[in-house]
């Protein structure tokens, strides 16, 4: 894990990887706490017969929401910023899925700092998410996420 404590020290990890995570595996069961609460029940997410029998991926996937909702999870095993005030998720950009995630799949955070820049005061940090499944070379997603940040 990466510690930032200060503007300075995040400026120095820009246009570089600052890290990876942990494997993460993605199960039905946590398929199915997410379709619950979204009230999201698509057949290809929940049904594991009809998924098997009549599913282009022969086995259920993760909902898409499901693995950007993975990013602040995955995000606090790459960097620990301390020393702030304030911490905001401000948004995503340029988001591809470029895979489905099958069921008991496992998926790594990638995080590469594409910009940091100070606003009179406010920190924007611009994060290249990259979200691999274990097993392929072409990742889940990629896109920007960005985070604003108010230093002590």
């Amino acid at each position: 894990m990466v510690i930032i404590n200060s503007f300075e020290e995040y400026k120095s990890h820009e246009g570089k990887v600052l890290g990876v995570s942990q494997w993460h595996k993605i199960d039905q069961q946590q398929i199915n706490r997410f379709a619950d609460a979204t009230l999201d029940h698509q057949w290809i997410h929940v049904d594991e017969e009809r998924a098997e029998n009549d599913g282009p991926f022969k086995s259920t996937i993760a909902h898409g929401y499901l693995t950007l909702s993975l990013i602040p999870y995955l995000w606090k095993q790459i960097a620990d910023v301390r020393n702030v005030k304030m911490e905001i998720n401000y948004g995503i950009e340029n988001f591809k899925f470029g895979l489905a995630v099958p069921v008991d799949s496992e998926v790594q955070l990638k995080a590469t700092v594409k910009s940091i820049t100070n606003l009179r005061g406010t920190i924007k940090a611009v994060i290249q998410a990259n979200l691999a499944i274990n097993g392929h070379d072409k990742p889940a997603y990629v896109g920007d996420v960005i985070f604003l940040y108010h230093f002590n």
